[in-house]
């Protein structure tokens, strides 16, 4: 190859030689002395490189013979690289020649460069044919039998299944394992033999068992998990960012620990910051100063007229039903209105579809039963019911009259919720698509009946009051991409009837309405979210009363006045519509939330109209720290009652407003402890409040004023092991300014501090205790003077002289509540025994004043003594 390639670039060089012009000479001297200074042979700058290798196809009569050989071949390279051209140079026979020629013609090497330039060239190449070993026959090995452990991991007590538990056979390094699924179903291949079954899931205690299995055998078990004694179960939900400045959220296995709640979740409402504590323990809701009236609930979106049985019992929706609570105490989102105050928005969750549960609970106040089913993998089935017995227990309780008569209180109360779910996901090419749909109706019924007779009196007296709502709710949940909608309609019945011996009301209030909430996942920064929100009511009011004008009647000195009775009958409908939209901007660290919300109001033939803009601020300080603020404007329509025709009522009376700023911080202090600290100042005006006595047409007016600040405190110890917890405290004051008052006073709720510390531990054997301690300010209330006495000649009675507005206390409340609780588990279901006890020193709170007839004497009204509350609840 060296001598071609030395040929070939002599008469490369000497074509350069000849062909040089021989004006070349006289031109240039320098350039004619180099060159002619010998000959310039060509340099191979750049050699070929091989790049694609074919295999030649060995001879089949030499392959069978055994033979071998190689084979050189001369190969002209063209300057593209492929082979132009192969000769062979030293021949081997039996066929080798031709196949080398035949897959060298096929070989491609990279150009081969000549002083630079690309040039053909000239190699030998030697191909090599060579026998290759021919493999040993294959061994075919007996193949050991195997077997297969197969079966479902349950929760011990509890009927639920356990995922992502490892199932072994034996302790051993190298023994074979699996996994359960999501729902703890486990496959585990193995020997035949005795399995010595090992279980290991977290929360729970460690199975053991022993199996024997045969040879390809499937043996299919289940096995119940022991609960780990002393750890609390902790569920971690993935949800949005929120946007409010305040929102608790606390799940049903956490709420319905709390002491002093008799297990009831929703109740945990009233330990939380900014809630004041209503006298009696009734379950009215005053958060931030604000009236009861004005903090609505919703439950799952709709709202619903009360959320407690009797007031201060338990909420109307069974504890299984739940699955988290919101409370907002001020600052909520646009999607809620028709509140100047607080929201409560209680979340139901989707029926079981992995197993059937249920549970059974048995107290001195109530029965109750819920159980929730898998109809199929799209629909599952939930219903509860619980009835009152306290309307049976009490005549034996109550204390006897010593003078002959009889006073019978019969309180009676029951609830009911049932739920159906119907839908899918499945994966589709742009990703998840999900569409579901669930019916759920829901209703409660409360009747507080006092029949006192005999005894002394001049006259037996009969009350009694009945409370009743329904609801019939639909909601399609649609989740496709970036987009996410939610359509909820609904039906409803109200009833409120009520007898205070000559007077009678009945309100027969019927609605209907439904919502949209659409949100949009714009960009990694933007998330939108819009919707309405509409509402339709028809109200059937009756009342029979004494005539609003004329003259009473007084029989003998000490009766009753008697008067004419007349009945009223008000048949009232109401429209209430909105839109509403917020963006959330994700800026950095900083998240900048716009709302609107537009409502419009037709009533009593009354056009109405508000604009409510709101803007939330959170900014991330580190991943502990976060500054968050809000401001914003709410509004909320009258008492339809108050609107009535003159003279019971308005027309004319246009919306509350409330004019609302907070501020906080929240400071996660460990993984587990943090503090919330917010400040708030709520400003309310356009209220709706009475006409001064000397305006007699109109009784009630747009003119009153309030204003509500503070400081609200959370210590919030979450869900750990053994221990949960939080300490809150509120700093208060709330004031208002009626039409006539030359400055603002105290409002009749206003408690300056108030004090709430939470604790519940998980103790060894199963056993739980929860502990609950109140501090409260007393309420503001307006004393009686007595200088004099006041005689009301007309109507034969006296009425007292009264102080300055909200300028005397009552005494501070203080209460202890404890819960004692012991599980028993079974192999498929669980026993509770629990002792809830409230007040347990007993402690004698002042709740009111009680006068007598003449305002000259009062007696102190106690609160609730110590109450204990034994209960049993079953559960599978």
């Amino acid at each position: 190859m060296r001598a071609s390639v030395r040929r070939l670039c002599f008469l490369v060089g000497m074509g350069l030689v000849v062909g040089m012009p021989l004006r070349a000479h006289a031109q240039d001297t320098v350039r004619r002395e180099w060159v002619d200074a010998g000959v310039h042979v060509p340099v191979l700058t750049k050699p070929p490189a091989l790049e694609h290798f074919v295999a030649a196809e060995y001879p089949k009569d030499a392959e069978a013979a055994g033979k071998s050989g190689q084979v050189t071949l001369t190969v002209t390279i063209a300057p593209d690289g492929t082979v132009s051209e192969a000769k062979v140079a030293e021949p081997a026979g039996d066929g080798f020649d031709d196949a080398a020629v035949a897959a060298v013609r096929q070989f491609a090497f990279t150009p081969a460069e000549i002083d630079g330039v690309k040039a053909a060239v000239q190699i030998q190449y030697v191909y090599h044919f060579e026998l290759k070993p021919k493999p040993p026959p294959e061994v075919i090995k007996p193949v050991a039998p195997k077997a297969t452990l197969q079966g479902v991991l349950y929760g011990r007590g509890r009927r639920v299944t356990v995922p992502a538990a490892t199932v072994r056979c034996g302790d051993d390094p190298d023994a074979p394992e699996a996994r359960s699924d999501a729902k703890g179903h486990f496959t585990l291949p193995t020997t035949p033999g005795n399995c010595a079954v090992r279980v290991v899931a977290n929360g729970f205690d460690i199975f053991r068992a022993v199996e024997t299995l045969t040879p390809n055998e499937t043996l299919e078990v289940k096995y119940y998990l022991t609960p780990r004694l002393g750890a609390y179960e902790t569920v971690v939900k993935g949800d949005r960012d929120v946007k409010e400045v305040v929102k608790r959220t606390f799940s049903r296995e956490e709420a319905e620990k709390i002491p002093g709640t008799f297990g009831d979740p929703i109740r945990v409402i009233q330990n939380l910051p900014g809630v004041a504590r209503a006298p009696f323990g009734l379950g009215q809701l005053i958060v931030r100063g604000a009236a009861p009236n004005e903090t609505l609930t919703f439950l799952d979106g709709v709202e619903i007229p009360i959320l407690f049985h009797l007031g201060g019992g338990p909420s109307v929706v069974n504890a299984q039903f739940l699955d988290k609570v919101d409370f907002f105490p001020g600052g909520f989102g646009a999607r809620y209105g028709r509140a100047i105050g607080g929201v409560v928005d209680v979340t139901t969750h989707k029926g079981a579809v992995d197993a059937f549960h249920g549970e059974a609970k048995i107290d001195v106040l109530d029965s109750s039963l819920f159980a929730e089913v898998p109809i199929s993998k799209d629909v599952s089935l939930a219903a509860a019911g619980r009835r009152s017995y306290v309307d049976a227990l009490l005549p034996f309780v109550l204390p006897k009259n010593p003078e002959g008569g009889t006073l019978l209180i019969l309180p009676a109360y029951w609830d009911y919720q049932a739920r159906i779910d119907i839908g899918h996901t499945r994966k589709t090419g742009a990703g998840i698509k999900s569409s579901t749909f669930y019916v759920m109706a829901f209703g409660s019924d409360d009747t507080l009946k006092v029949v006192a007779t005999g005894g002394g009196r001049n006259r037996d007296l009969t009350v009694s009051v009945q409370t009743l709502f329904h609801r019939l709710k639909g909601d399609w949940t649609f989740k496709e991409g970036n987009v996410t909608s939610v359509f909820s309609p609904y039906l409803g019945y109200d009833l409120a009837n009520g007898n205070f011996g000559t007077l009678a009301f009945r309100a027969d209030r019927y609605n209907g309405g439904g919502r949209e909430d659409l949100t949009l996942e714009l960009t990694r920064w933007m998330t939108a979210r819009a919707g309405f929100d509409l509402k339709f009511e028809h109200i059937a009011g009756k009342a029979t009363l004494p005539v609003l004008a004329g003259l009473q009647y007084v029989e003998f000195p000490g009766a009753q006045p008697v008067t004419e009775p007349q009945t009223l009958a008000l048949y009232p409908n109401t429209f209430d519509g909105a839109v509403f939209l917020e963006t959330d901007l994700k800026l950095g660290p900083l998240t900048v939330t716009p709302g609107l919300r537009a409502s419009y109001q037709r009533v009593y033939g009354q056009d109405r109209k508000a604009f409510d803009p709101r803007l939330w601020l959170r900014y991330v300080i580190t991943p502990r720290t976060e500054v968050k603020g809000s401001v914003g404007l709410y509004s909320q329509a009258p008492a339809s009652t108050n609107m009535a025709p003159a003279p019971l009522g308005n027309p004319h009376l246009g919306d509350e407003h409330a004019f609302q700023t907070s501020l906080g911080v929240l400071q996660k202090l460990t993984d587990s402890l943090n503090i919330d600290v917010t400040g708030f100042f709520n400003r309310r005006y356009a209220l709706v409040a009475n006409t001064p006595a000397n305006v007699v047409d109109i009784p009630f007016n747009n003119g009153g004023l309030g204003r509500a600040y503070g400081l609200e405190v959370l210590l919030r110890q979450e869900v750990t092991e053994r221990l949960f917890g939080w300490v809150a405290y509120t700093l208060n004051r709330s004031e208002i300014k009626n039409p006539g008052d030359t400055a603002y006073h105290l409002a009749s709720f206003d408690e300056t501090h108030i004090l709430t510390v939470v604790g519940s531990y998980k103790l060894p054997w199963s056993f739980e205790a929860g502990v609950r301690f109140r501090y409260v300010t007393g309420r503001p209330y307006t004393p009686i003077l007595h200088p004099y006495d006041q005689t009301n000649i007309d109507a034969n009675n006296y009425s007292g002289v009264p102080g300055a507005a909200g300028s005397a206390r009552y005494d501070a409340f203080n209460q202890l509540d404890l819960r004692l609780e012991r599980d028993f588990l079974f192999k498929t279901w669980t026993l509770a025994i629990y002792l809830d006890v409230q007040n347990v020193y007993n402690q004698v709170n002042q709740e009111a004043l009680l006068y007598d007839y003449r305002y000259r004497s009062s007696v102190q009204v106690p609160g609730v003594p110590i109450l204990p509350d034994l209960g049993f609840r079953g559960s599978w």
